[in-house]
């Protein structure tokens, strides 16, 4: 009978099999770590020298210092030179300090310095970002705040035209007058008077303190009044013929101008006003859309240079490594 061979390794060959495995893992986390924290440090100073340059570059006077074009290809250039720079000696440092291994083959022996370069550039990556929290979301949230602010604005100069008129009715004082707002400036070109008129109005009242305050008292319901019409006209878009009829005739008792002359006024008045707020909301629109612009711009660049980064800090990783294995 016919014995069958002996399928388990000696010890002998087993001892030697478990040799050719390290006992121990090849990454050197401590190298990583060095090289991460060397990295992070050179980033947050040269972050702090770009910001420095950025600032002693701009100027409060609009017609000095560089376009917004010049300090966006000057700010993209710099964040690019910090990932290299920072990466590079990141990723020679997680090389470098690494164990030395003996026995392995040359691939072997550059995949791991790569990963030890990608590793150390994403230990560092992260490590910025915790530390610059604040900066990289003023950054990246830069066009966000701005188109908020912009469309904000417009808001509020719409909504604020006519205002004045409901802050007088509901006050009873002159806020429409002196509140100095766009509905003050609109609705006082309603009820300016001819040189000659309010010279005879004045003379004709001189004398009558009480009659005086009466006059102002209603001049405030009638500016009120009509800026509440305007504030409907220009959410509607357009001024009813009734409405401007009624406003004409508000003006008229006050200026001493003709119907006719009245209702051309408050037409003129209402188109120039809404010709204000046509434009303000086109300056809103065209600078959010710019900072919309500058946002993605911004995201995609910072994209771009952290691409750059890993792949710098992966190579010299494996220029340390040779440098180590010498």
């Amino acid at each position: 009978m016919q014995t069958q061979p002996d399928v388990y390794p000696s010890p002998a060959a087993a001892t030697a099999a478990m040799q050719l495995e390290a006992p121990r893992s090849g990454v050197s986390w401590a190298a990583i770590f060095a090289g991460a924290l060397g990295a992070a440090a050179l980033s947050l100073i040269l972050v702090l020298l770009g910001v420095g340059f950025g600032l002693s570059s701009m100027s409060p006077w609009t017609s000095r210092g560089p376009s917004a074009t010049t300090i966006g290809l000057v700010t993209i250039a710099w964040i690019t030179f910090t990932q290299i720079a920072a990466s590079g000696i990141g990723g020679y440092l997680a090389g470098r300090l690494r164990t030395k291994w003996s026995g392995l083959h040359t691939d072997e022996s550059f995949f791991r310095d790569t990963a030890h370069g990608f590793l150390a550039w994403a230990f560092a990556t992260l490590l910025t970002a915790v530390t610059l929290t604040s900066t990289l979301g003023a950054i990246l949230g830069t066009g966000a705040q701005v188109g908020a602010s912009a469309l904000g604005g417009a808001t509020a100069a719409t909504a604020a035209v006519g205002m004045g008129g409901v802050g007088a009715a509901a006050s009873g004082s002159n806020a429409a007058d002196d509140s100095g707002g766009p509905s003050a400036y609109f609705v006082d070109m309603l009820f300016r008077r001819e040189p000659a008129a309010a010279g005879a109005a004045d003379a004709s009242a001189s004398g009558a303190a009480p009659a005086q305050q009466e006059g102002a008292q209603a001049r405030s319901a009638q500016v009120a009044e009509v800026g509440t019409i305007f504030m409907k006209g220009l959410r509607d878009g357009a001024l009813p013929p009734q409405d401007a009829r009624y406003a004409a005739q508000l003006v008229a008792q006050r200026t001493g101008l003709s119907q006719a002359d009245a209702e051309k006024r408050v037409n003129e008045t209402f188109a120039n006003a809404k010709q204000a707020i046509d434009e303000a909301q086109a300056k809103a629109k065209a600078a959010a859309d710019a900072a919309r612009k500058a946002s993605a711009y911004t995201s995609l660049w910072m994209f771009i240079s952290l691409l750059i980064g890993a792949f710098v800090a992966s190579y010299m990783a494996t220029v340390g490594g040779r440098r180590r294995d010498l």
